[in-house]
């Protein structure tokens, strides 16, 4: 029987590290034009907008207009399932990088169960009717990853829907890049399917890296951890526009305050599953990649983990910052998204 996952509970005010960086969760609700977040996800529904975001069981807020945010308490699980435990060696609630989508009459939310810098990882799912009664149900792990085993992280999740209604899930960061594989009408991978690799920051060397494209011989080292090597890509987020995909991913590397140097990069494909060109045809699979957005050093050291939406009438485009004016606080950024004639996004 599946298990209802209820968000009743307060939490007492405590500090968590988000991801590398120390987050402290309100006894109270309160509100805020600046709220602080990490990889966070939106939602709309009944004139409410959600936004839910890594933390202590996922961390939740609202807002009717987009601009006063109204920062929750509770978070969205307040029981943790016990099969992540068993499933994660040393994951314990610190919840990170969800996303939600709405998918024949359902709400449908992914989340990643980890410990930093190792690729022993899954990616959970629940579902509910309505994202107002915060009422979730367990619905078990989509994907799971092991150390020694997989080549793969799965965590950074993202739903899409491809033209024939088909759903689909994008996830991964560092190992062998991004991931992708279709799934089922329960949002589980569907049978026969395996993941397949659609992005990497560098053109590493493997089975089907062409071999007219220079391999990186001196990749830089990894500061954040000793066992994902140094693909830098992570956070992947696929948006529908016009006819094209559009993969957003973040390069480089989150989680360190100001010394982040996250930024955001963009290619498409005619192809829900790729193969996902540049400006100048390069597939991102070997390391291709239009640069979108990074830290202007003025208002932030750095910016990534984005999701796009049309909302309102506009595209709209959000990920987190790392805020210059509050010493690297991970901080919502929102901006509006503009199409060039050529079809290609820009802020």
């Amino acid at each position: 029987m599946r298990k209802l996952v209820f968000s009743l509970m307060l939490l007492a005010a405590c500090v968590v590290m988000a991801q590398g960086q120390r987050h402290r969760f309100p006894r109270e609700a309160f509100t805020t034009e600046t709220p602080m977040v990490h990889d966070p996800v939106m939602a709309f529904e009944n004139e409410t907008y959600y936004i839910f975001a890594t933390g202590m069981g996922i961390q939740q807020m609202t807002s009717k207009d987009r601009k006063l945010w109204t920062v929750k308490p509770e978070p969205v699980m307040s029981v943790i399932p016990g099969w992540t435990h068993d499933s994660v060696p040393g994951f314990r609630s610190h919840v990170w990088a969800p996303d939600v989508i709405q998918w024949h009459g359902r709400w449908w939310l992914a989340y990643s169960c980890s410990t930093f810098g190792k690729n022993g990882s899954a990616i959970g799912l629940l579902s509910s009717r309505s994202l107002a009664q915060g009422l979730w149900e367990d619905e078990g792990c989509i994907v799971a990853s092991k150390e020694k085993r997989d080549n793969w992280n799965a965590i950074d999740p993202n739903f899409v829907i491809d033209d024939q209604d088909n759903p689909w899930l994008v996830w991964g960061s560092f190992w062998d890049g991004i991931q992708m594989v279709r799934l089922d009408t329960t949002m589980h991978i569907a049978k026969g399917e395996q993941p397949r690799t659609i992005a990497r920051r560098f053109n590493l060397s493997s089975k089907d890296a062409k071999a007219s494209l220079p391999i990186n011989p001196n990749p830089p080292k990894n500061p954040t951890s000793d066992y994902a090597g140094p693909n830098a890509i992570e956070a992947p987020f696929i948006y529908k526009h016009d006819g094209w995909y559009y993969l957003f991913v973040s390069w480089d590397y989150c989680c360190q305050g100001s010394k982040s140097n996250y930024r955001v990069a963009v290619g498409r494909s005619r192809k829900v599953d790729g193969p996902y060109l540049d400006s100048k045809g390069m597939d991102m699979r070997y390391g291709g990649g239009n640069l979108f957005l990074e830290g202007d050093k003025k208002t932030y050291e750095a910016a990534g983990h984005s999701a796009a939406y049309h909302l309102d009438g506009e595209d709209i485009f959000i990920c987190h910052g790392y805020s210059v004016a509050q010493e690297g606080a991970s901080v919502l950024i929102q901006r509006s998204i503009r199409w060039t004639s050529d079809g290609w996004p820009t802020l």
